[in-house]
C-alpha cells in the first residue's frame, strides 16, 4: 500500500493523472532560488526555452548569461563565477552538459570545489524523436564518479521544483537530472524532499523485494507494485531521487526487509542507481538484484512510451525483474 506519510498525489494510479514535463520543475525552482538569493545567475548554451531559463532570464536579465554553442566555455566561465561568490546554474541538454564539456566540469568545477550546479536537461531516451544522438543514458554514471559532485535525479516536475531549490544551498557542485517529456506527477507540495533521504513510496505489510528507482520510472515502480500486491507479492517501493550521496542506512533497512533488490533508471544499468546499490550491497550485504534500464544498448527515435517498451523499461519488465529477483532468493 501507499506509504500515507510520503503524502502522494492521490491521484497517482488515474488513467488521466497529470502529466507535466519534470524540466518544468527546473524552471520553476530556479525562479524562486533566484528570488530568495540574488548570488544566483544562469548559464546557458543557446537552448534557453528548452531548458526552461527563459523565465529566469525574463526576470533577471542581469543575472542571465547565453553563451551560444560552447558548453566548454560555459562549464569555465561557471567555474570561476563558483569561486566567486555566485551560485551559478550552467543549462544544456545532458548530452553536451555534462557530455561535450565533461573535462571541463571536472577538472574547473569539480577539482576546484567550484559552487556550480549543472543542469542536464532531456535526460534519458523519452526525449523520444531526438534519437540516441540526444539521449543521454551515461550521465549519471559520468556524473557520481567525480570527486565533489553530488547527483539528484527528481522523480516529477514537483520535485524537480525542490530540489533546484536545495541545490542552491548545498556548496559545492551539484548535477541535477531533468527528463522532458510530460512525466505523471507522483507527488505533491507536501511531499517530503530533503537532501540526500531516500523515501519509501510503497511498502506491503510482508514485503519480498524492494523496488529502487529514480526519475521517470518511480511512477512505473509504483504501478509495478499496486500489480504485484494482486498476486500476493509484497514489495517496498523507494524514490531514490538522490544518487550522491546515497541514502546508505534507509537502503540497507529496506533491503534487510526483503531480501532481493529490483533497481529501476531511466538509465544504462552500468553505473547508474543500479550500479551504486550494487556497490553498496556488495560491501555490506551481498543480496540477489535484478537491473531494470537501458542494457548496454543505445537507443533510436521513437515515441517514448514505445522506446521505454522496446527497451524494457516498462511496467511489465519491472514487474519480470520481481519475478526472476524472488526465484533468486
Amino acid at each position: 500500500m501507499i506509504n500515507p506519510k510520503a503524502k502522494l498525489n492521490p491521484k497517482l494510479f488515474d488513467e488521466d493523472v497529470e502529466k507535466f514535463p519534470i524540466r518544468n520543475g527546473f524552471g520553476e525552482g530556479i525562479l524562486i532560488a533566484g528570488e530568495t538569493d540574488s548570488n544566483v545567475v544562469v548559464l546557458c548554451a543557446d537552448l534557453t526555452e528548452s531548458t526552461r531559463s527563459d523565465g529566469f532570464a525574463k526576470k533577471f536579465p542581469e543575472r542571465f548569461f547565453e553563451l551560444g554553442v560552447a558548453e566548454q566555455n560555459m562549464a569555465t566561465v561557471a567555474a570561476g563565477l563558483g569561486v566567486s561568490g555566485k551560485i551559478p546554474y550552467i543549462t544544456s541538454y545532458a548530452t553536451f552538459s555534462p557530455g561535450r564539456n565533461w573535462e571541463q566540469i571536472r577538472t574547473t568545477i569539480a577539482y576546484n570545489d567550484s559552487n556550480v550546479k549543472v543542469a542536464g536537461h532531456h535526460a534519458g531516451i523519452s526525449v523520444g524523436p531526438d534519437g540516441a544522438t540526444h539521449q543521454a543514458v551515461e550521465d549519471i554514471a559520468t556524473m557520481r564518479v567525480m570527486a565533489n559532485m553530488k547527483v539528484f535525479v527528481p522523480c516529477d516536475s514537483i520535485e524537480a521544483r525542490k530540489v533546484t531549490v536545495a541545490s542552491a544551498k548545498i556548496w559545492g557542485p551539484v548535477y541535477l537530472r531533468y527528463a522532458r517529456e510530460g512525466t505523471p506527477v507522483v507527488t505533491t507540495n507536501e511531499s517530503k524532499f530533503i537532501p540526500g533521504k531516500a523515501e519509501i513510496f510503497w511498502e506491503s505489510k510482508k514485503p519480498q523485494v524492494v523496488i529502487i528507482a529514480c526519475g521517470t520510472l518511480v511512477h512505473s515502480a509504483l504501478l509495478a507494485a499496486k500489480k504485484l500486491e494482486k498476486e500476493k507479492i509484497g514489495v517496498i517501493v523507494v524514490n531514490n531521487h538522490t544518487i550522491k550521496p546515497l541514502d546508505e542506512k534507509t537502503i540497507l533497512d529496506v533491503v534487510k526487509k526483503t531480501g532481493a533488490v529490483v533497481t529501476a533508471e531511466e538509465h544504462q544499468v552500468i553505473g547508474g542507481l543500479g550500479g551504486a546499490i550494487s556497490e553498496l550491497l556488495a560491501k555490506n550485504m551481498p543480496t540477489p538484484q535484478e537491473f531494470v534500464g537501458l542494457q548496454g544498448v543505445f537507443g533510436e527515435s521513437g515515441k517514448p512510451e514505445e522506446l521505454m517498451e522496446k527497451y524494457g523499461m516498462g511496467v511489465r519488465d519491472i514487474i519480470s525483474a520481481v519475478h526472476k529477483v524472488i526465484k533468486r532468493k
